[in-house]
This record gives C-alpha cells, structure tokens and sequence, in this order.
C-alpha cells in the first residue's frame, strides 16, 4: 500500500507498523529503502528473507541524527565526527565500530556497523519520531531483491515487493544513487564506494587525507563489509555493456537493420547523440552531467528491463571525480 509520505498520519502508520515488528518502504535522497527496526532481530531477519540477501551481508542503520548514532557505535574518531557534523544529514554512510550486542542481525554479524543519517523529509520526520518512542535506527537497504536494480520511487517499490508493503511515497529520490560509504575503523577515512558526494569534499569536511578502496587492496589489507560493495550488483535482468561511445557507434553501425527480423532488442544510454538504424534498438539520451544521471540511471534501467531488452549498451561515463559514483554502479551492473 502507497501512501503519502508527507502527510503526519502516514508517519503514525509507518511508525505502528515499526513497532509491530513489520517491514516498510522508506523514501531517502538516494534510493527507497526497505526498512525494520535495527534492534529487532525478528523484524531485521524479515529484511534478508525478503530481499533474498546472504545473512553475513550488513546493512546500513539510519538514524535521526548523530546523537543517535552513539546508540549503535562504540566510538566515533574525531574525523569520523567532523563528517557526521558537516554531511549528516545527508548521503553519507559511515562504518563505525559496533557497540556489543546492538543490532548484531543488521550488521551481519560483524564488529563494525554501517550508520547514516538521511536528510529526506520523510525519513527525517519517521526518524525523529521513532527515537522518541526508543526505537533508536532503521535496518534500511535499499527495497529490491538483492543485487539488483535500487528502487528510486514507490512504484518500484511496489514492483518489488507487492501492494501488501506499506510505502512511504516521498517522490522521486533528488540523487537517484546511494551514498557514499566512509570506512572509520582503521585509524584513517577510506573510501568504500562511492556516491554523489566527491573525494574532495570528503576530505574537505573531515580535514585530512581519504585513502580509496583500491589502495587497500595495493597493500593487501582487507576492508570490512559494507552494504552495496560486491562485485555485481546494482543489475537489471537484462545483459549491461560498457562501452567508449565511437565503438558503441561503430556497434550500431555493424547492427544496422538486420535486427528487425531478429528476437533481440538491444536499448542505448548513450551520452552522444547516436543514430540507431533499427527501431529494436532502444535509445535514450544521458544527461551530459553526473548528477542528472545518477538521478535517472537506475530509473532508465528498470525502463528498458520493462521493455523486455536482452543486451543494455551504455557509454561509459568520463573518467573525472564527479562521475565515480555512477561509473562504479555500471561497472557493477556489467559485471559477470
């Protein structure tokens, strides 16, 4: 059941239905979450069985503010609090070491713990009136089955999970992608995956250096789990390809029309204007910047997945700081 988010008796039914112990979908400023309450093993469990996620695979708390972070968190470094003071709320996840015996369920099972606080009006307002009740955070995935495409309005979540699911509307998601996840665990930031937000204004809000994920990697250190960094992930049904854009046109050019006769039908996101010969191919315009796109991307995916396409063929993005967090979710999508 959809309802208005926005409106203070949906805020009463979401926060009845918390309570209960039940699931609901949750409007943020990156994608909609499926949320539970973070404490309630029970409810949390409700999450993974619904999604179909492994059990060990956390998930990320929201909560209200930062003063509610300290219910899951055992400590929070100084950098770790100029962050939450200059992007809280906002699209910005940070794994903290976990407080012992709180929201184990949620942060399969590990010593750390992802925590964000959202600045979507709704979320913020369901937020504010679950702590004062004691509920405390939000388990809140993103609301689709696992692995693929994040849900950017409630009609997706609706798509997913049924007209059974209580969903919060609050409009299309402004920035379409999820946050960004800071690891704090280790002494110094390091960037987990990216999102809207750039490396540089990371840095500049918590005053030192953020290492990157693959400098990790360089020294053969393990980063902890963390919510929406497998591999593969973020994929429609249908087959994504990265692509330069003169060899994606060179591909539409060998394609020409011999696709009519054919059962295939490809789709094209494209930043250059591309002339597809057959009208099997699919074709939408990407927006020239990053932040349009991340607010469409997974929008237009879940488009051509309807449309019944096999193969997606998409430009790759430009290789500049703004464009990281929508490069690493189609490197994702095309994973194998």
């Amino acid at each position: 059941m959809v309802v208005d988010g926005f409106s203070a008796p949906a805020i009463a039914l979401g926060l009845a239905a918390l309570r209960r112990g039940e699931l609901l979908g949750l409007p943020t400023e990156t994608v909609y979450g499926l949320a539970a309450d973070a404490t309630n093993p029970a409810a949390v469990a409700g999450i993974f069985a619904a999604k179909g996620r492994p059990p060990a695979h956390p998930v990320i708390v929201h909560v209200a503010d930062a003063a509610g972070a300290e219910h899951f968190a055992a400590a929070m470094p100084g950098f770790a609090r100029r962050l939450a003071d200059v992007l809280w709320p906002g699209p910005l996840t940070l794994i903290l070491p976990r407080r012992s015996g709180v929201a184990t369920l949620a942060a399969g099972g590990h010593v750390s713990i992802g925590l964000r606080c959202p600045s979507h009006p709704v979320a913020q307002a369901l937020l504010r009136a679950c702590a004062g009740c004691g509920l405390f955070g939000l388990a809140a995935p993103s609301a689709n089955k696992f692995g693929r495409v994040s849900p950017t309005t409630a009609r997706h979540v609706e798509e997913e999970f049924g007209a059974g699911l209580l969903v919060l509307d609050g409009g299309p998601c402004d920035l379409g992608i999820e946050s960004s996840i800071v690891d704090c665990t280790r002494g110094v930031p390091v960037l987990l995956r990216p999102g809207t937000l750039t490396l540089a204004a990371i840095e500049q809000a918590c005053g030192v250096q953020v290492l990157r994920k693959d400098q990790l990697v360089a020294s053969n250190t393990a980063a902890p789990a963390a919510s929406g960094t497998l591999e593969s992930h973020y994929a429609p049904r249908a087959k994504v390809r990265l692509m330069h854009w003169r060899a994606l046109r060179s591909a539409l050019d060998l394609l020409g029309s011999g696709l009519d006769a054919g059962d295939t039908r490809i789709a094209v996101y494209a930043r250059h204007a591309l002339r597809p010969a057959s009208d099997r191919v699919l074709y939408r315009r990407m927006p020239d910047h990053a932040l349009a796109t991340a607010r469409q991307l997974f929008a237009v995916l879940r488009e051509f997945d309807a449309q019944g396409v096999r193969l997606i063929w998409i430009e790759s993005p430009p290789d500049e700081p703004a464009w990281a967090g929508v490069r690493d979710r189609l490197e994702r999508a095309s994973a194998d």
